[in-house]
């Protein structure tokens, strides 16, 4: 394939099939090629932003191998464009392509800090850790315009309720003021997402993702505020950044990171396809050896659904990568520690909060 009919700035290639509708959409070779004798664009390869209301945003996680309870979404569909992304196949709910819609139609949920403090309001719930961007992430460029984030941590401050994000973005530094009095409450921890010190790799795999550099500096800044940070290496991909894992260890426990995690990638629902197709456009030499051992993490399969298995992996490949990370661990981050979240102070505060003045919630 031609540079030129490469789509710069996107991960995906194509829309694929969504599972959940009877037609399909496909762009024929004649209408390109009308296009192209008027002159016109066929694919103007815009982003837009489409307003949802949804009833709720907290949503109980029951999967047993996440590592949370609980998560909320401001955002569906993610202009990051992460080739490997989970997420994707969750915009097919909404009646759209994990592929090139998943990055270019974002649904916006203007009223999620509204909705979050309903929660938080309601007469069962009890202080559990929220995660932000547990699917598509809190701080992507829709942020920017929207603010929705800022606008949830006001809400999780205001009730002194513990919670968690995770995040590639740099542009969390806005937030440092509210980052900052979550943590003299031991409200927060924050976890970033670095795949790779290799600049060029980012480049492909997450097009529209904050440079290396940044994100370092970002871990860095944090720290140096006493915010907690978590560093993600993942998804792990066989023969692409499988290597990196020590000297990237290294890095994010030189700039102030408490600890890291891993997950193994897995090519799950569209996202198969799309991936495969992504690589031997973008990889075409090395593709079939990265697919090949990514379904060798996976029983032969690229995708894996088994619960405890699905993110680590097996086999030699895995057992190799679970390996380097003991020894990251072990090396780098040897005496330090995650701290836990406070959830002793959300009872009290709400109390306080919901029964102040004349005795009327802060919803009415």
């Amino acid at each position: 394939m031609s540079n030129k009919d490469f789509i710069k700035g996107r991960g995906a290639q194509l829309n694929v099939h969504n599972k959940f509708q009877k037609l399909s959409y496909e762009t024929r070779d004649d209408f390109l090629e009308y296009c192209r004798l008027e002159g016109e664009v066929a694919d103007k390869n815009k982003t837009s932003y489409l307003e949802v209301f949804p009833k709720t945003i907290v949503n109980k996680v029951t999967s047993p191998d996440v590592g949370m309870s609980y998560s909320m979404n401001a955002y569906q569909g993610c202009e990051h464009g992460c080739i490997y992304c989970y997420a994707r196949n969750s915009h097919e709910y909404w009646g759209y392509s994990a592929g090139l819609d998943f990055e270019r139609k974002i649904l916006v949920k203007k009223n999620a800090p509204q909705l979050l403090e309903e929660k938080l309001l309601s007469r069962n719930w009890k202080a559990k850790t929220i995660v932000m961007s547990g699917n598509t992430d809190c701080y992507q460029p829709a942020e920017q315009s929207y603010q929705i984030t800022r606008k949830c941590l006001e809400v999780f401050l205001k009730y002194k309720h513990p919670v968690a994000i995770i995040t590639k973005n740099a542009f969390i530094k806005r937030d440092l003021d509210l980052l900052k009095e979550l943590t003299s409450e031991g409200l927060i921890a924050v976890n970033i997402s670095i795949t790779s010190l290799s600049e060029e790799t980012r480049r492909i795999l997450e097009p529209r993702t904050t440079s290396i550099k940044k994100r370092l500096e970002t871990v860095k800044l944090l720290s140096d505020h006493n915010i907690p940070v978590n560093v993600m290496i993942a998804p792990i991909i066989p023969a692409i950044n499988s290597h990196e894992i020590l000297p990237l260890a290294k890095a994010v426990s030189e700039n102030g990171a408490k600890s890291i995690a891993f997950t193994m990638v897995r090519l799950n629902g569209a996202i198969g396809e799309l991936f495969t197709d992504w690589i031997k456009k973008t990889l075409p030499d090395s593709a079939d050896k990265v697919l090949n051992q990514i379904a060798e993490c996976h029983g032969g399969s690229l995708n894996d659904s088994r619960y405890g298995v699905r993110k680590t992996g097996e086999g030699k490949i895995a057992e190799q990568i679970h390996n380097l990370i003991r020894i990251a661990r072990h090396t780098y981050f040897k005496d330090k520690e995650l701290p836990k979240l406070n959830h002793s102070l959300f009872e009290m505060q709400r109390h306080k909060t919901k029964y102040s003045g004349n005795g009327q919630t802060s919803l009415f």
